[in-house]
């Protein structure tokens, strides 16, 4: 598409990078770009001085102008804005097209992509896909709802390169009818999530399956067939299917002992197979998908130990949003383990959470939003069952740090969206690693950590 002197609205700027990159990335392809968003300068200072030397036509914050939509060509959304919003309306009628950053990437990205998504173990698993085909030496960019934007990159990327992208059911949500699908697509599971912007699951598992609508028979998709709701999505299928195990019976290929994962989890052995799926698709061999996997070391605040304090483990996975990815954890720990979870509720159903903390915690502090609820459930499953609920995660981790003795793990899972108190999961894992730090009197016992960026 021919972007010169095309009128371009950036409609939500964010803080995280992905607005202000379409809005450099269009300004130098010609068109004539505004930004618009409902928060004000001060809330958007860092995003605003980011593009302090790109030619933007106007900017209108804290509040949107019909005009921005009405006389737009195109309106690239950010991923959050929820579907129903009036001012995509406007702009519909009035003829434009609607893109987001990541299909404007993805259009115009001469690589062969690898996309990945799934309500739990999509980031590890595109993680490990990338890892893989750098240890292939493959030249390998990896980005999207994990890595930030690639529009920036476009100049450096090549034809005989690989891109592996995480995406969101938002970011898929928004893709065309006509959009440039991945060479290879990954499902990691399908399991009820932000049913407070779908709202309901029906539109959710289908924003899922657009991962793999555009598909021809020269693509893969890779499948998990031990979630039974994308099982169910085989026949769907246009590209090449392969499906994750082989056979109901058939063990996890490339997970097994042999490949010295070391992320700990039933639920990392799945992932590990589903990048190999991916990775054997793009036409790595075992030895370099076993190289890959061996140096694949995890990603932050996803079951990260960060401190040893008396013989007990402190284990940050922030990155935790679902209750599956808590019942996940809550399964990949033998020691006796004391769980703080809570957060913002997205409309998930906690009761198999609240059973699986019964069976295998210790004990739990709930905090947040959702914290009321979550003890609801636990007591009604086991009122002996120690627990409490608190405001803050603070307080819960002085509950839990309190109670925690010698070879036993206090495990940070929330199981929920962080944005009731927080800015985001890495906000929110920061503030946890910060309360461990400032609670630990020798510092030799805090295991070294980076920074998150926010």
């Amino acid at each position: 598409m021919d972007y010169r002197n095309r009128r371009a609205t950036i409609m939500g700027l964010g803080r995280f990078g992905g607005g202000a990159a379409a809005a450099r990335w269009l300004a130098g392809q010609g068109a004539a770009v505004t930004v618009t968003d409902l928060a004000d300068k001060t809330t958007l200072a860092d995003s605003m001085a980011s593009l302090a030397d790109v030619p933007i036509a106007k900017i209108h914050l804290g509040g949107h102008r019909e005009e921005d939509f009405l006389d737009a060509d195109l309106v690239v959304v950010n991923p959050a804005v929820r579907p129903n919003s009036p001012w995509l309306e406007l702009a519909r009628r009035a003829g434009a097209t609607l893109r987001t950053e990541i299909e404007l990437f993805m259009e115009n990205c001469p690589a062969r992509i690898i996309g990945v998504t799934g309500s739990n173990g999509k980031s590890t698993t595109a993680a490990m896909i990338a890892e893989i085909l750098r240890a292939s030496n493959r030249r390998t960019f990896l980005g999207g709802n994990i890595g930030g934007s690639l529009l920036g990159q476009l100049p450096a990327i090549g034809r005989g390169d690989w891109v592996v992208l995480e995406l969101s059911s938002f970011q898929l949500h928004y893709l065309s009818p006509e959009a440039k699908p991945p060479h290879i697509a990954v499902l990691t599971s399908c399991t009820p999530n932000h049913l407070d912007w779908h709202g309901d699951f029906a539109d959710y598992a289908a924003a899922k399956r657009r991962i793999f609508a555009n598909q021809t028979p020269g693509d893969f998709a890779v499948l998990n067939t031990l979630d039974a709701e994308v099982a169910s999505w085989q026949s769907l299928v246009r590209g090449r299917l392969l499906v994750v195990p082989p056979s109901p019976s058939a063990p996890l290929p490339f997970a097994g002992e042999g490949s010295n994962l070391s992320v700990p989890g039933e639920h990392n052995r799945l992932n590990a197979s589903l990048a190999a799926a991916a990775a054997k698709a793009a036409g790595c061999e075992d030895g370099e998908i076993r190289s890959g996997l061996r140096r694949f070391n995890g990603l932050p605040m996803r079951l990260e130990l960060i401190a040893e304090v008396d013989g007990r483990c402190f284990y940050n996975d922030s990155a935790s949003t679902t209750p599956e990815s808590t019942v996940a954890a809550l399964r990949s720990f033998d020691a006796p383990v004391w769980l703080l979870a809570g957060g913002a509720d997205k409309g998930c159903d906690f009761r198999p959470l609240a059973e699986e903390i019964v069976r295998r915690a210790r004990g739990a502090a709930f905090f947040g939003g959702a914290g009321r609820k979550l003890h609801d459930l636990v007591a009604n499953a086991d009122r002996a069952f120690p627990r409490c609920n608190v405001e803050t995660l603070d307080e819960a981790l002085q509950w839990c740090w309190d109670r925690s003795g010698s070879d036993e793990t206090v495990l940070f899972s929330p199981g929920c969206a962080s944005t009731d108190q927080f800015v985001n999961y890495k906000h929110r894992g920061e503030r946890f690693a910060d309360a461990v730090e400032g609670r630990v009197v020798n510092p030799f016992h805090l295991l070294t950590r980076k920074p998150a960026m926010l």
